[in-house]
């Protein structure tokens, strides 16, 4: 298996480089390169602490016997015998109150999805757009808020839609993705394991659900799915519109199911925003009209708004941020400030303060490990330039909930003082430095 694996890469870059010579070629024999080198490959990159699925196996339990067991996988999926199982439902709760479902697959379906997720990644990576970011290989969030930093402050912005795809997981139809992924892939052995996976079934709780729409969050194969559907529903589409029919220059950046537009004029806004609805509601998706919004933003936007009396413009969320039209204290040009949507912010912080009081009688170096962790976590995220007041209300709430907690403890706790807590918060909690730098510096790199 280990001679083997070595081949791996390249047979798949030669994949990339054939997809990229003709764009309308089909694949139709994609099984064969599903080896048990590659479905090893597949294993190795699961995550190792992921929940159990219906199967109640997990990734070290597995790994025992690797190898005759992957073996046996290849040979079921070969012949035709491998069934997948159904998706075990978990609900998580929403900063709404609401509560929004995942999927936790079986253990054996994830390896054989990674491993088909491994063989059309190289293919649909040469047909995917530049403004798509959201779970491809070498892009992630901050290059997609990045994009938008550039867009609202170096192009011609004055507009911005800001929109949110209603329950989009949920509604994906299964024929029309799977005629989309019939545009590139032939091969009807992959085109059943993609249907099979999606007529799978969900079991919520002791009860088993057929699935005869949606595909579920958290399954390994469904982001790359994900984007082939709102490659061929929405990317292509956008992106001959605003060739086609926009007066001026239109900007677009997605990831995943949340995209933002800028535009240079406000009627290109408001027709691409009513041929939006058209065009997702052929392909059975709609726009979430809570969250989706055509406001004046950009570089002129706060002094176009003063010449006409009105407030301050809107803002927009976007990946965790909230945009901000602001001023320069300096020069008096513009600032696009971004900072941590604040609901969210009060909620991350409930959230560390109720499990510090859970686990207030745990020792103090124990905590204050946690403590670490958690932070440096939020912090490698949202430590970007602009956002070190929020960064930095985070450190003090946590400390001050630290505090309370230790002083819960029993009469003893209650000689801890704020005076006392500091030594504890410098000595576990990170330094609240920008750990990201300025978009433009990034984009030059």
């Amino acid at each position: 298996m280990t001679q083997s694996m070595e081949t791996v890469p390249s047979r798949l870059e030669r994949l990339g480089k054939v997809a990229k010579q003709d764009k309308h070629l089909q694949f139709n024999n994609l099984l064969h390169h599903i080896t048990p080198a590659l479905l090893y490959e597949a294993f190795t990159k699961l995550n190792r602490q992921a929940a159990k699925g219906v199967d109640n196996v997990g990734w070290y339990e597995y790994a025992t016997q690797l190898k005759p067991k992957l073996m046996a996988l290849h040979e079921r999926l070969h012949t035709g015998k491998y069934k997948p199982q159904p998706v075990k439902r978990l609900w998580l709760p929403k900063g709404n109150g609401e509560q929004r479902p995942i999927g936790i697959t079986a253990l054996e379906d994830k390896i054989v999805q990674q491993a088909v997720v491994l063989v059309l990644t190289p293919i649909y990576e040469t047909d995917f757009v530049g403004f798509s970011y959201g779970f491809r290989p070498n892009r992630n969030q901050h290059q997609a808020l990045d994009a938008v930093y550039m867009a609202i402050s170096h192009k011609k912005v004055s507009w911005v839609l800001d929109a949110d795809l209603k329950g989009f997981f949920d509604a994906i139809d299964h024929e029309w993705l799977l005629r989309f992924v019939a545009h590139r892939v032939a091969d009807k052995r992959v085109l059943q394991l993609i249907k099979s996976w999606l007529k799978a079934g969900v079991m919520d709780g002791h009860t088993q659900h057929k699935s005869r729409v949606g595909m579920p969050q958290g399954a390994v194969i469904s982001p790359l799915l994900a984007n082939i559907y709102l490659h061929y529903a929405l990317d292509l589409w956008v992106h001959q519109w605003r060739q086609r029919h926009a007066r001026g220059e239109v900007y677009i950046i997605r990831y995943a199911d949340d995209f933002v537009v800028g535009f240079q004029y406000q009627d290109d806004g408001r027709r691409l925003r009513r041929a939006l609805d058209m065009r997702l509601g052929k392909f059975k998706l709609s726009l979430n009209i809570d969250k989706t919004q055509l406001i004046e933003f950009g570089r002129f936007a706060i002094s176009n708004r003063q010449q006409r009396g009105e407030k301050k413009p809107e803002t927009f969320n976007f990946l965790g941020f909230t945009h901000i039209c602001a001023i320069r204290r300096d020069n008096g040009n513009f600032k696009l400030m971004r900072e941590s949507i604040k609901k969210k912010l009060k909620s991350k912080i409930k959230q560390i303060s109720e499990a510090l009081m859970q686990h207030r009688h745990k020792p103090l170096y124990e905590m204050g490990s946690w403590v670490r962790k958690v932070l440096t976590g939020y912090y490698n995220y949202f430590a970007i330039p602009g956002n070190q007041t929020s960064i930095q209300l985070l450190r003090t709430c946590v400390g001050r909930a630290w505090l309370k907690a230790l002083r819960r403890r029993s009469q003893k706790g209650r000689n801890f003082n704020w005076y006392k807590m500091q030594r504890w918060i410098n000595q576990f909690s990170p330094h609240t430095r920008v750990r990201h730098p300025y978009p433009n510096q990034r984009f030059h790199l």
